[in-house]
């Protein structure tokens, strides 16, 4: 499928590689977002606590100290959800045959939807042992966490990872190598794609994150616990369960019968990926959120 598309250079998924020993030690791109991600989403939240403005009563809900041992929190709960959720949600399966495979993160498969509950997870159980009120932390961490969303979807597209279906739109993108090259049934042409990661930056990176941003510093949302999390759980659902239409599902879904790799058949021909079946809970808990948090807030005016 030969198009006029944007073609990739070939780019190593390490940034550096240094052989020591006998093992190879890598940083890789996606490694790179991950901690960028918690480092600028850290240094955002402290900024945000420094602004008593900003929050309900005029007061932040945690001291900038305290949250330093909340990144820490943060950090393992996601690495740890993120891929326990892959384990029991994508591969159950392969790690149920492949034990030993669990803990071997450097080798791929994070999930979103995993990584969000140990997210979530760590910073409940960090607000309980600290006595901290857990909204308007949550809160926080919704906003400031989009920068690493945008940049690990930009990650996803260096790796050729997590990649969009075949497509004829002028702004497709041809990668160089890898089961991302191949068009499917003709297995020596190239194939133009869409560019599912870009649109998940786009969407869940820059758009939400700029939503949440003005809520927060214009609209006053910080004042009412909850609702800057409702808006970044139901954004961020839709966001998914729109870009799934467009992504392609990974090999072990599809089938002869299920080329489209659905999980949940509705009806014949039409169903929905595992993240579409798993992005609508989100967007509904996002806004029963929202509608809680508004009706509390009228309680107590």
């Amino acid at each position: 499928m030969l198009l006029p598309a944007i073609y990739l250079p070939v780019i190593s998924p390490d940034i550096v590689s240094v052989e020591v020993a006998g093992f190879n030690l890598a940083i890789r791109w996606y490694a790179m977002a991950y901690v960028l991600g918690f480092i600028i989403g850290w240094l955002w939240l402290v900024s945000l606590v420094k602004r008593p403005a900003l929050w309900c009563r005029n007061t932040p809900p945690a001291l900038p100290g305290q949250l330093e041992v909340l990144l820490t929190w943060i950090i393992i709960g996601t690495v740890a959800g993120g891929r326990l959720g892959y384990v029991f949600l994508y591969q159950p399966q392969f790690f149920l045959q492949n034990p030993e495979q669990i803990l071997m993160i450097w080798s791929g498969g994070m999930s979103f939807h995993g990584g969000l509950m140990g997210n979530a997870i760590a910073v409940i159980l960090f607000c309980r042992f600290n006595r901290i009120a857990i909204l308007p932390i949550l809160d926080g961490v919704s906003i400031v966490v989009t920068p690493g969303l945008f940049m690990g979807r930009l990650a996803n597209l260096i790796n050729a990872e997590l990649y969009g279906r075949p497509t004829e739109l002028p702004w497709a993108i041809v990668f160089p190598t890898g089961p991302a090259a191949i068009c499917p049934g003709h297995w020596q042409a190239l194939c133009s794609r869409h560019p599912s990661q870009l649109y998940e930056a786009l969407l869940e990176g820059l758009l939400l994150g700029g939503i949440m941003i003005w809520c927060a510093y214009r609209a006053g949302w910080l004042k009412t616990p909850g609702r800057i999390t409702g808006l970044f759980i139901a954004g961020y659902g839709t966001a998914r369960f729109l870009v799934e239409f467009f992504r392609q599902a990974d090999a072990h879904y599809i089938s002869p019968d299920n080329p489209l790799g659905h999980v949940l058949r509705l009806s014949e021909g039409i169903g929905l990926s595992i993240g579409q079946s798993l992005s609508l809970p989100m967007i509904v808990a996002g806004l029963i959120l929202v509608y809680y948090a508004n009706s509390r807030s009228r309680r107590r005016a």
